[in-house]
């Protein structure tokens, strides 16, 4: 073949495979084209568009949250509690606000024009904006909501927003449910859940459960027309969530014992703890005086609140039976005998003299007529302080320790064990742990070394720097009846009718303390069994119901000393375990114990035998008395007070002259 050809036939093959190689560019360029296209579409979509979602909320969508409704608290047999009611708010988003009519807003609303336009300034400030929609008006009425729903198209830039509220059958048990507050800017800020307008338990169950209670928030996305009408749903709502209703709580509350324990404490100042000893649930928290529920619910919260705090001499809004220290009285000696048998220095038949008082310190502390010397079970029938100061004092001096110092810390790691001294940790908020003095503290008021068993004696009787809250004295009984143990007291009993929810695993542990010997327990309910029937509390023996029990008093300084009472029911297998404290009460026989037993019977019988005891404690009213006592208090102070500038302008003078 000729060379010229093959020449020919080279050049024609580098020019075919030139074309086929700009064909596979172009088709590359085509496919990278398309690809670019594709990318800029989904850049549109998810960046742009949602730029453009934004904008399209002054336009023609709306977004509205859907809030769900707050789970319902029923108690331990399923009675209803708390419940949800309708409620709504009128949003503003300020962009859209255009040429409404403002004067026919301002009278269905009833407020005037300033208000109006406060309101609008601070819909457009800062943390809000002219394209962020913001409550204009919370929880309005029913019928206010029907008469904007018939001239919305008049208001363009405003719409309603459903919500619902708590709502309370019975004005009951107010400070255990709680009540639920709008939330602030210290929760926005570090929880991005929450937004402006948002609601959150504030106390209570409200606050303990709240995650659960609340359930989780959706976004319903509207079309509206120009006259600010809704269309219907964008796209049929695919791009909708949907709200989940909060978790239903069943509560450990018997709703009868409670309304019960409220009514016995009207007109009185104190508290009633009451726990099922076999589980830890409370059965019935009452602290006096309370309040309605209610009155912390919809747009008159803020303003009832503020009454409610302001009354200083009743105090409502305090939680005594969590919140409030009292020092234990004679109900401690149960805690200091167990104590010192474990410890090897009391017996049953050890014996002290009396004498109405403690002899090394000149008849100090006072004790009441009773047949002396008694053994370590009529010291409880009788309530024997001179009996328990000695046993505090074998206590601190026993001489199987180096030094006093190590007996008194084992006595105070005894009493950390029966939950005195720290939180229990329950499940309601706010608890405090009382007060249980250390050696640091009495070294620092006597000096190092310069104190001793004698120095504080009153330990013994449960009075002096002792302070514990009418929970913890509950929980101390508690743990009596079940001879050396108890359950964290708790006020849930299931979550979603779940009564082994994660969150509750911790109320089914044994917390036990030092003393582990049932023996030396169930001595000491010998003594008490012996209080109710021939003792210090027999004026409140019920007929087939045995009891076992201790009165006290708590000294109080600022006026008559408080009423208490500890017991439990039955001895064997006991299904409840109550302390009760009446503030200014004197002896805990007068008021502590009648009411206790009342309680008792009410929740194991079902009913009350012995109305004349009832009427009395119903009728009862010590309130007064203590208010007008404080009032005459607060008026000595003020004139004590005045009298001392009076005479402090009087000798400046004379210093000037």
């Amino acid at each position: 073949m000729p060379a010229q050809s093959v020449f020919s036939e080279r050049e024609a093959g580098k020019r075919m495979n030139n074309q086929l190689a700009g064909r596979k560019y172009t088709i590359i360029g085509i496919i990278a084209f398309l690809g670019l296209v594709y990318m800029i579409r989904l850049f549109y979509l998810q960046v742009i568009d949602e730029s453009l979602k934004l904008d399209a909320k002054n336009q023609a969508f709306r977004y509205n949250t859907q809030y769900p409704p707050r789970g319902y608290i029923f108690d331990r047999k399923g009675k209803l509690l708390v419940f949800n009611d309708a409620a709504y708010d009128l949003m503003v988003t300020p962009k859209q606000v255009s040429e409404i009519d403002t004067a026919d807003l301002c009278r269905i609303l009833g407020i005037d024009r300033e208000s109006f336009l406060r309101r609008m300034k601070k819909a457009i400030e800062k943390p809000n904006s002219p394209r962020k929609s913001s409550i204009f008006e919370k929880q309005i009425s029913a019928e206010t909501y029907a008469a904007l729903q018939e001239k919305m198209y008049r208001f363009k830039g405003f719409y309603v927003q459903s919500r619902t509220l708590r709502k309370y059958p019975l004005p009951i048990a107010a400070h255990i449910l709680g009540y639920v507050g709008e939330v602030d800017k210290s929760i926005t800020d570090v929880n991005p859940y929450y937004k402006e307008g948002d609601y959150i338990g504030i106390s209570g169950i409200e606050k303990s459960y709240e995650e659960e209670l609340r359930g989780k928030k959706g976004v319903k996305i509207e079309m509206v027309d120009v006259h600010n009408r809704p269309k219907g749903s964008f796209m049929n709502g695919i791009y909708d969530t949907i709200s989940i209703p909060g978790k239903g709580l069943t509560c450990t509350l018997d709703r009868d014992l409670q309304i019960y324990g409220e009514l016995l404490m009207q007109n009185k100042i104190g508290s009633i703890v009451a726990i099922e000893p076999s589980t830890g649930e409370i059965l019935a928290l009452v602290t006096s005086p309370t309040y309605d529920p209610n009155l912390l619910v919809g747009r008159e919260r803020s303003k009832n609140y503020a009454k409610l705090a302001l009354d200083t001499l009743r105090v409502p809004l305090y939680n005594r039976a969590l919140q409030a220290s009292y020092p234990p009285g004679s109900t401690f000696k149960l805690v200091d005998g167990l104590i010192a048998q474990n410890e090897g220095v009391l017996n049953l038949d050890t014996r002290y003299p009396c004498a109405r008082g403690y002899p090394p310190l000149g008849g100090r502390p006072k004790c009441e007529a009773h047949p002396a010397p008694c053994n370590m079970i009529e010291s409880i029938e009788y309530s024997c302080n001179s009996y328990y100061s000695y046993v505090f004092k074998s206590i601190i001096e026993n001489k199987k320790y180096n030094t006093m110092i190590d007996a008194f810390e084992s006595w105070r790691n005894y009493a950390l064990s029966f939950g005195i001294g720290k939180k229990l940790n329950s499940d309601l908020p706010n608890e405090l742990k009382g007060s249980l003095p250390t050696v640091s503290y009495y070294n620092k008021v006597f000096g190092e070394g310069a104190w001793k068993a004698s120095t504080i004696i009153s330990l013994g009787i449960g009075q002096a720097e002792l302070c514990i809250s009418p929970l913890q004295n509950a929980n101390i009984v508690t743990t009596i009846a079940n001879r050396g143990f108890y359950y964290t007291p708790h006020i849930i009993k299931a979550i979603d009718k779940d009564p082994n929810h994660p969150k509750l695993a911790r109320f089914k542990e044994k917390q036990y303390t030092l003393v582990t010997d049932t023996n030396l327990y169930n001595n000491t309910i010998k003594g008490m069994t012996l209080v109710v029937e021939s003792g210090t509390a027999a004026g409140v023996k019920m007929k087939d119901i045995d009891m076992c029990a201790k009165t006290g008093t708590a000294q109080n300084p600022h006026g008559k000393d408080h009423s208490v009472f500890v017991a439990f029911a039955p001895r064997e297998n006991p299904k409840i375990a109550i302390a009760v404290l009446v503030e200014n009460a004197g002896w805990g026989a007068q008021w502590a114990a009648p009411i206790a037993s009342l309680m008792i019977e009410k929740y194991i019988r079902g009913y009350i035998t012995r109305p004349e005891m009832e009427k009395r404690m119903l009728d009862g009213n010590l309130i007064e008395a203590e208010i007008k006592g404080r009032i005459e208090e607060l008026k000595t102070n003020a004139r004590k007070k005045e009298k001392t500038e009076r005479k402090n302008q009087t000798g400046n003078a004379h210093a000037k002259k």
